[in-house]
C-alpha cells in the first residue's frame, strides 16, 4: 500500500520484491500496526517523506533472505521492525549513547519504506530479534494471531517506554491520553508498584474506566486537576495545550515528558507554573537500549495489547477508523 502523494488515500500496487542491500535482510512482513505517526505523515504534518513511500514501522515478520555481509541471523528468524532505521554510527550523538538523535538517520516507513506490504528490507543492525516467551503468552486473546498481539509493542510500546524511561523514580505519574501507548506503559507503571493518574477527553467515561479498571488510582478529564500533585507526567495526545495543563498538577521538580513525534503549538503560560524546577522534555525517537530492555520487561509482566486486525488490501480503511477515533484498539495490518 503506497502513499503517492501526501494527503491522498494509499494505493495498492504490484512492486518488485526487494532485494538486500549491503547490512541488509529481506523480511516477509506478518503483520504491521498502525501509527499516529502514520497519519501525520499521510496529513503531511511531519515535512519531506520519501515518496512514493510505503508506510508502517511496527513490522513483525520472519527473515526470508539475508545480505552475505550479515552475521547473527538465520532464515526464519522472527524479529521485529521500529521506526528508527539507519544511523551513521559516527557522529557526536551516535558515539555518546544518543543515536536517536543521529542528523543522519533514517525512519522506517518515513524516509525508508516501510511495513505496509508483504516484504521489507532492513538495516540488520536495527532489527529486534523477538523472545519466543513474547508469543507464549496470551498478550491479546481476541487478535486470532500473535504477531499481531506483539506488533504495537515495536512503537507504542518502545517510544513509551522511552518516555516512561524519562519520568525517573516518579512514583505518582500522570498520563494524558489515554490510547495505545499509555495502555502498554501504564502497564509497566503498575508492574513497578507506582501510581497512575489517567487524564482522558473531558467526559469520556468509558475511557476513564477503561484506566480505572487496569489499575489507574485517578481518572478524569484533562481539564480537571488529580487529588494529588504529581511527580511526573507524561503527554501522549499530539495537544500543545496540555503541557500547561500538565505543570499545573506538577510537584516541584516534576517533568513533563511529551511523548510523541507530532504536537499542535503550546500556548504560552506564567513562568510560576515551570518555577520550582519543573522540567519539560521532549522524546525523539528510541535506541536499541530502549527496545531491548522494554522486549525484556514486556515478556517478564506480560504486557498486553488491545489489536485489531485489517487486510493489508484495507490499509486505508484502518486509516481513516484511526483518524475519527472509531477505534478502541490498535489497528493492525496482516499480510
Amino acid at each position: 500500500m503506497v502513499l503517492e502523494e501526501v494527503g491522498q488515500p494509499l494505493a495498492l500496487r504490484d512492486l518488485p520484491k526487494p532485494k538486500p542491500g549491503h547490512g541488509q535482510l529481506l523480511v516477509r512482513v506478518n503483520t504491521c500496526a498502525v501509527c499516529r505517526t502514520d497519519l501525520h505523515i499521510v496529513d503531511g504534518e511531519l515535512p519531506n517523506p520519501k515518496l512514493p513511500l510505503i508506510l508502517g514501522h511496527q513490522i513483525v515478520g520472519r527473515v526470508e533472505q539475508i545480505n552475505q555481509s550479515v552475521d547473527g541471523f538465520s532464515i526464519g528468524d522472527r524479529i521485529g521492525v521500529p521506526w528508527l532505521g539507519w544511523t551513521d554510527g559516527e557522529c557526536t550523538y551516535c558515539r555518546s549513547d544518543r543515536e536517536n538523535l543521529c542528523d543522519c538517520a533514517k525512519f522506517t516507513g518515513y524516509t525508508i519504506d516501510g511495513g505496509y506490504a508483504e516484504f521489507t528490507v532492513a538495516d540488520a543492525r536495527y532489527c529486534f530479534r523477538l523472545p519466543d516467551e513474547l508469543f507464549d503468552v496470551d498478550l491479546a486473546a481476541e487478535a486470532g494471531l500473535a504477531e499481531a498481539a506483539v506488533a504495537p509493542l515495536l512503537c507504542a510500546g518502545m517510544l513509551g517506554y522511552r518516555s516512561y524511561w524519562k519520568t525517573g523514580d516518579a512514583r505518582r505519574l500522570g498520563i494524558y491520553g489515554f490510547g495505545n501507548a499509555a495502555y502498554l506503559i501504564a502497564q509497566v507503571a503498575l508492574y513497578q508498584q507506582k501510581e497512575i493518574f489517567a487524564f482522558t477527553r473531558p467526559g469520556d467515561k468509558a475511557g476513564q474506566d477503561a484506566a480505572r479498571s487496569l489499575g489507574a488510582v485517578w481518572a478524569g478529564g484533562s481539564d480537571e486537576m488529580p487529588p494529588e500533585r504529581l511527580g511526573a507526567a507524561i503527554i501522549f495526545a499530539p495537544v500543545g495545550a496540555l503541557v500547561p495543563a500538565a505543570l499545573r498538577a506538577l510537584a516541584k521538580g516534576g517533568v513533563v515528558v511529551c511523548g510523541g513525534i507530532h504536537m499542535s503549538d503550546i500556548p504560552s503560560f506564567p513562568y510560576v507554573d515551570l518555577w520550582n524546577e519543573r522540567v519539560i522534555s521532549s522524546v525523539a525517537n528510541l535506541t536499541r537500549r530502549d527496545g531491548e530492555e522494554f522486549l525484556k520487561i514486556a515478556a517478564r509482566i506480560p504486557v498486553k495489547t488491545k489489536v485489531k486486525t485489517f487486510p493489508l488490501e484495507q490499509a486505508n480503511t484502518a486509516l481513516e477508523k484511526f483518524r475519527a477515533g472509531k477505534l478502541d484498539a490498535t489497528a493492525v495490518l496482516v499480510t
